[in-house]
């Protein structure tokens, strides 16, 4: 059984996630919040564990350099093209509701089940994993740990995460407001330190600099792969469409805020990576991949426990973000009828989408036990992610053609995103040939929202046994969770 086709009617989760459709959004943020949500989105644990896998693929401390850069010029493409489409069809859900807009509801499809049952999860369990990488640092600094303590932490964050999601709306966003502090001070502190040591320091710590494009990659396919890493440092680029509505002067705010936002964390990712070269060879990086914490042993002496602490502390924060706000998707979808009624359905008591958490939680502890390497997770996300976004952004010409009269506030530039729909092509078909398992993997857990439209969305004419077992299953779970249709309580 799917949700009614039916807009949310504005209760207090709803409220909570900033959809308010119900009773429109005020008009309340300023230019300077536009780009701290922005820059509070992109910046979590990616910076943290890309710098390897980037090094590993580019070759040479040069083309990682320029990785890191281009990677932040085309997210900041792509969040232009994304603020034409957030002025032009103003509804929750971001680019599944471009992509329904445009393309219908099987394509749209698609795009929910890529975003819900394969990005948010896989993200959440990189995140985790990173976490478990960079606690474990400190007690083991000279040899791996025990094989599954990582995967065991790991699992034991999500779980916590999870549990809090659950229990308490104000719980989780507390969560989420004093750990975002943690990545901020991790990264200055790396950032100072390289720029003192280039200034001051001898001349070790330059010797990375001196032949930066030795050794560097012949192999575009490579290279490609370089920018998967880079690139999902970047993820939150295209979270901007959420605060539209929201935003004080949309057409002057909203490109100001993309272009100072995007430039602001492009400088901080490409000096922390400048940074850690000053301490840390190419051989080094690709030997560690708790880089930051290789870094601060090197440097800081009796004081390095301070760097895994807030990288750890950071990563909390962001999968705590992740399971947050991933209900949006659950409520976006059971609007048009794309989801099953329980999972938009909340608990009366904590006023929170247990189910909807729950199912999130789940996958990303199946993600984990299905796959312990982080630059492989990576690797499955970016294929069908990218392949998503570029979908969003043939949208973005379709409604051209097929509303060309309609108001737009922002109306970008074709070459733009004719720019950035080559770059997404080519993030989907090159690295194919680079990394065939891992993105015939991602592309086949793509497809399986295929047969699952068709059986529980397209069959329109089920049995009566099967519609009994999906109604007795939504009993079932909201008796286990205590849950309730939060349109119908009233």
């Amino acid at each position: 059984m799917v949700a009614e086709k039916e807009p949310l009617k504005g209760g207090d989760e709803t409220n909570e996630e900033g959809d308010g459709e119900g009773k429109g959004l005020a008009k309340s943020l300023t230019l300077f919040n536009g780009v701290s949500i922005i820059v509070g989105c992109i910046i979590g644990s990616g910076i943290f564990v890309s710098p390897t896998g980037v090094q590993e693929q580019a070759g040479s401390v040069g083309l990682s350099l320029l990785v890191w850069a281009s990677s932040g010029v085309f997210t900041a493409i792509g969040a232009y093209c994304y603020a034409e489409l957030g002025t032009l069809i103003k509804k929750s859900g971001g680019d599944y509701a471009y992509i329904m807009e445009a393309f219908g509801p099987f394509v749209a499809f698609i795009r929910l089940w890529i975003e819900a049952i394969v990005v948010r999860p896989c993200t959440v369990t990189i995140v985790a994993l990173t976490f478990a990488i960079y606690g474990l640092r400190p007690f083991f600094p000279d040899c791996a740990p025990p094989d599954g303590l990582a995967e065991l932490l790991a699992i034991l964050l999500i779980v916590l995460m999870t549990a809090i999601n659950c229990v308490s709306v104000r719980l989780a966003t507390l969560v989420q407001d004093w750990f975002t502090i943690a990545k901020v001070v991790a990264l200055f502190l790396i950032i100072l330190t390289g720029l003192y040591l280039l200034v001051f320091g001898e001349s070790q710590y330059k010797d990375s600099f001196e032949n930066i494009f030795e050794n560097t990659s012949q192999d575009f396919t490579k290279v490609s792969l370089a920018f998967y890493s880079g690139l999902f440092a970047y993820s939150g680029w295209n979270f901007l469409n959420f605060i539209v509505e929201e935003l004080q002067n949309p057409k002057r705010n909203l490109p100001l805020a993309i272009a100072i936002s995007i430039t602001t964390c492009t400088v901080i990712y490409v000096l922390t990576n400048v940074a850690l070269y000053t301490a840390i060879s190419p051989d080094e990086m690709l030997e560690s991949p708790a880089v930051a914490v290789l870094f601060a042993n090197k440097l800081y002496g009796k004081f390095a426990f301070v760097m895994p602490l807030c990288v750890a502390c950071s990563t909390i924060g962001s999968a705590n973000g992740v399971i947050f706000t991933s209900s949006r998707l659950f409520y976006s979808g059971a609007r048009e009828g794309q989801m099953p009624q329980v999972l938009t359905m909340i608990n009366k008591n904590t006023r929170t989408p247990i189910p909807a958490v729950i199912l999130t939680g789940l996958l990303s502890i199946a993600y984990l036990i299905a796959s312990k390497d982080v630059y492989q997770l990576i690797n499955y996300i970016q294929i069908s992610y990218w392949l998503a976004i570029g979908t969003a952004i043939a949208a973005l010409f379709w409604l051209r053609k097929t509303m060309p009269d309609a108001p737009r506030p922002i109306k970008v530039p074709l070459i733009w995103p004719a720019i950035f729909l080559a770059g997404c092509i080519a993030l989907v078909v090159i690295p194919m040939i680079a990394a065939p398992r891992d993105t015939g993997i991602g592309l086949l857990i793509m497809l399986s929202a295929v047969p699952v439209y068709a059986i529980f969305i397209g069959w329109k004419n089920k049995p009566k046994f099967f519609n009994n077992f999906i109604e007795s299953s939504t009993i079932f779970i909201q008796k286990l969770f205590m849950v309730v249709d939060d349109n119908k309580e009233d």
